[in-house]
């Protein structure tokens, strides 16, 4: 026996491009809570239904009706670094629960200050290395004038550590 289909062909290919259309133009928030975006839907520009693992992070620990209010309340201009801000933070609860990005923020001020430790160092033995140096270079006496490359003799007068005329 032959059933008849409850929609026609035609129909259901009508209804499948007006799903699809819905379904492709919804942002993730709204995907999430299966309902309409609205075409002032605050989440849009910043939950794209290309990334729905972005909302739901957020969403875990901060939930969409804070998000919405913290939005509303944000100049346009900073709501998208806001919303990445919010999601990096929460990744790393995800990662890590008990410290989050503060665990990561302690982890690189630890690592500048053994930085600052290694380059202080190293400084101290370029200078301790540069005196050795120098007390190990012979110095020509003041009595006798140096002769410069041009044959010029130079009676050590322009040198600003020789006080001995002040």
């Amino acid at each position: 026996m032959f059933i008849k289909p409850y929609l026609s062909l035609d129909c259901f290919e009508i209804f499948m491009n007006r799903f699809h259309k819905m379904t492709s133009t919804r942002c993730a928030v709204c995907k999430y809570f299966r309902r309409r975006c609205p075409p002032d839907c605050i989440f849009a520009p910043y939950f794209p239904n290309n990334d729905p693992q972005k909302f739901t992070c957020v969403h875990r620990f901060y939930g969409a009706s804070n998000i919405g209010k913290m939005l509303e309340e944000m100049p346009v201009h900073l709501r998208a670094d806001a919303i990445d801000s919010l999601y990096y933070e929460a990744k790393c609860r995800i990662q890590d629960p008990v410290y989050g990005c503060v665990g990561i923020i302690s982890s690189l001020h630890q690592q500048i200050q053994i930085a600052q430790s290694q380059l202080a160092k190293a400084q101290a033995e370029l200078s301790f290395l540069d005196a050795n140096l120098a007390a190990a270079e012979p110095t020509p006496s003041h009595s006798e004038p140096l002769v410069q490359p041009n044959g010029a003799v130079d009676h050590g007068l322009d040198d600003p550590l020789n006080t001995w005329f002040y």
